[in-house]
């Protein structure tokens, strides 16, 4: 918004060119109004006009409103971007009737403009009558949404593991979009492109996106921000992911887990993938199945049980996108056993070192945990074993030890009693062994 002085003369050529374009039947009237207004024209500088710019959305209503301070009865008129004069007090010379009076006054001039287009968009001016004439211009910026708002995925289904390009356009807005992705309730960040022609703006965003099978049927959103938008104005598309077979084997009796000699044992192998596995068989890894085993689809039976049945049983099941099984370790204990087993259970295992990852050992550790423990146990025992052992060989070494030194030392006193024939005979020579030893002296003093 803008003021500025005005010489008296272009106003009334201005005025003049309004009264000259206007229809005949207003012309005389116009030109009455412009002799009356240069007559009546005041001098000094105590007026003030002003107005406000006018922001609005395609198709919606802009008003415009000239407003005076310490109004005088000065006319006032209101002029297109072209100069053409939409409103002289209260005449509209324009022909287009998307400009509507809503009120006029000695202080105001208001004007509405419906249905407003991009090509309304510019200054307007709005002149008031004073020596010398004032002017202030209002700017009306026009707000386009986007006209179309579409979201392309580069595959319609694509595979786990695959990075995909998805990609969203909002065309012909004004101002330029911004767009933001989702992936379900996830933001994701996108590369985003402008394109301007003709005032208007096109804006492309792309997003890679690498897939799981968790994102089969989660929506990608392109959702998009923009003034002339209230709410949220989005698309979306679902993802449709294709996954190898998971898969889990589920005992069906026993009911408590405990396999014994002579009981019947049923596993049920389910099996889930995108597409649906077509195929799911059962092996026995490393030997034969056993001949009284009864297949049927996806269960296993095996009836009176026996320890010649021990061993690990395969579930494995595939489809277009892989391969993948789970593994069951049977233990047959004897009839009078009454605890859990400590080594069968299931076991899923990867295809490939590349396919290895938490769930797909989720099964395996079930199974594993119970044999872990058991071999630490088995260790345990045997470092015991080890240390008893250790003990008693040194105790024995050491008992021999002293046995063989025991009544090894001798006194001088008793050298020679060891070769008599009886005591009497041991007294003597010791005491003759005393008298003749030379190291034993007395002395008298």
């Amino acid at each position: 918004m803008a003021s500025a002085v005005l010489p008296s003369g272009p106003q009334c050529a201005a005025a003049a060119a309004a009264a000259a374009a206007a229809p005949p039947g207003l012309r005389l009237r116009l030109l009455l109004l412009l002799l009356s207004a240069a007559a009546l024209i005041p001098t000094g500088d105590g007026q003030n006009l002003f107005t406000k710019d006018v922001t609005v959305i395609e198709g919606e209503v802009a008003t415009i409103s000239c407003q005076v301070n310490k109004s005088d009865d000065s006319v006032i008129q209101l002029l297109n971007p072209n100069r053409q004069t939409i409103y002289f007090r209260d005449f509209r010379p324009l022909k287009d009737s998307r400009f509507q009076l809503l009120n006029f006054s000695s202080s105001e001039l208001k004007v509405s403009l419906t249905n407003v287009s991009i090509s309304d968009e510019g200054r307007y001016f709005c002149q008031l009558y004073t020596d010398p004439p004032q002017e202030s211009y209002t700017t009306i910026t026009v707000l386009v949404p986007p006209r179309n708002l579409m979201i392309d995925i580069q595959k319609d289904t694509a595979v786990e593991g695959e990075e995909i390009e998805v990609n969203c356009t909002a065309m012909a807005s004004k101002p330029a979009t911004t767009i933001r992705w989702f992936k379900g309730n996830k933001e994701l960040k996108g590369k985003s492109e402008v394109e301007e022609w003709s005032d208007m703006y096109t804006v492309t965003s792309q997003l890679m996106l690498k897939v799981h099978k968790e994102d089969d049927g989660v929506p990608v959103i392109c959702q998009v921000e923009h003034p002339a938008v209230t709410g949220n104005l989005q698309t979306q598309r679902y993802l449709e992911v294709q996954y190898k077979p998971q898969v889990h084997i589920q005992m069906t009796y026993p009911l408590q887990g405990l396999t014994r000699e002579g009981d019947a044992l049923e596993l049920t192998c389910e099996a889930i993938g995108k597409p649906q596995p077509v195929m799911v068989t059962w092996v026995r890894v490393d030997d034969e199945m056993p001949q009284h085993a009864v297949l049927s689809g996806p269960n296993l039976f095996i009836n009176n049980l026996n320890k010649t049945d021990n061993g690990t049983y395969r579930c494995e099941a595939s489809n277009v996108v892989g391969k993948a099984h789970s593994d069951y370790m049977l233990y047959v204990y004897d009839t009078t056993a009454t605890t859990e087993p400590a080594v069968h259970g299931l076991t899923q295992l990867p295809n490939s070192a590349e396919e290895l990852d938490s769930e797909d050992l989720s099964d395996s550790r079930a199974g594993e945990e119970g044999s872990i423990r058991a071999v630490d146990h088995a260790v345990i025992g045997g470092v015991v074993a080890v240390v008893v052992f250790a003990m008693l060989c040194l105790l024995i070494v050491l008992g021999r030890y002293f046995a063989r030194h025991k009544g090894t030392y001798f006194t001088h006193e008793a050298k020679g009693a060891d070769d008599a024939a009886d005591a009497d005979t041991a007294i003597i020579n010791a005491e003759g062994g005393q008298n003749n030893s030379e190291e034993k002296k007395e002395y008298f003093i």
